[in-house]
């Protein structure tokens, strides 16, 4: 890839609703050239999704997010492929990752209450065929997403000194 590509897919990446013109300005490439490789990119799925970050809970919606590691028994001629695949279409899950290490997948799931990501994990992923065991971490806070900082530095509650 060029480095000029890289770039631009970089500030599209930042913010996608920069105007082609305005990233022109910012890369020194055409509008022409800019509007094509948007739609090259678009239909090669090297740009899959334009999407905001939210923050929700400044949105005043209450949510909680959970990551799950999940151990599976590979299958053979498939691997993890399928089992990722059969659990990614479930719509409380928003990313599946193969992992190295101590588990198979990562999972990071969204709902409405701790309860509710407990019921998934009972009753939904664990009976699974090939999956051998799971471990849920709860998001206590999100400090920073995708690049982007959610807790600033003056907005980090002041702790007051506990003496004994």
């Amino acid at each position: 890839m060029l480095e000029q590509d890289r770039e631009l897919l970089c500030l599209i990446e930042q913010d996608c609703r920069i105007p082609p013109e305005k990233l022109a300005v910012l890369t020194g490439l055409s509008v022409d050239y800019i509007l094509e490789k948007i739609q090259q990119w678009e239909d090669d799925k090297v740009i899959v999704q334009y999407r905001p970050l939210i923050n929700w809970e400044k949105a005043g919606q209450e949510s909680v997010s959970a990551l799950i590691e999940v151990r599976v028994q590979p299958q053979r001629g498939a691997g993890f492929d399928k089992i990722a695949k059969r659990i990614q279409k479930f719509p409380e899950v928003r990313t599946v990752y193969l992992m190295s290490g101590g588990f198979d997948l990562t999972l990071i799931i969204e709902g409405k209450s701790m309860q509710e990501v407990a019921l998934f994990v009972a009753e939904k992923l664990a009976p699974l065929d090939h999956v051998q065991s799971t471990a849920t971490h709860f998001v206590l806070r999100r400090y920073k997403q995708n690049g982007v900082e959610f807790i600033t530095e003056d907005e980090t509650p002041q702790r007051q000194a506990v003496w004994p």
